[in-house]
């Protein structure tokens, strides 16, 4: 797993992927808490999951994947997962099995007319 700071706020990316979406949680807080400290910020955040995997597709839902990887985050890049205000999760076929995350604070993008 390796973390950075980029411009627009923090990457993550694990290697590998598991079915078992709660396997996430403790190994990023672990790495966090261990390896890369943080202090949370106060905000709405955006936060886009991707996660890429070799032939069939794992069978993980991606709602429960996104939910550990909040869950892993919360106290570490915000104080709350309610701090989210744009949340992507997406699953494609690659070259190698990975996820990679990137939150950032929220820039409010042009919403569709109701009308």
């Amino acid at each position: 797993m390796r973390a950075r700071q980029v411009a627009t706020g923090l990457a993550i990316r694990i290697e590998g992927v598991t079915t078992q979406a709660k396997y996430y949680k403790p190994l990023v807080y672990e790495f966090f808490r261990k390896e890369f400290r943080l202090q949370p910020r106060y905000g709405d955040f955006e936060v886009r999951i991707l996660m890429e995997h070799v032939g069939e597709p794992p069978r993980i839902d991606l709602d429960n994947l996104a939910k550990a990887l909040l869950d892993a985050l919360t106290g570490h890049v915000f104080f709350d997962d309610s701090q989210v205000a744009l949340l992507v999760v997406e699953r494609r076929a690659a070259q190698r099995e990975r996820i990679t995350l990137l939150a950032s604070m929220y820039r409010p993008h042009n919403a569709p007319n109701s009308t």
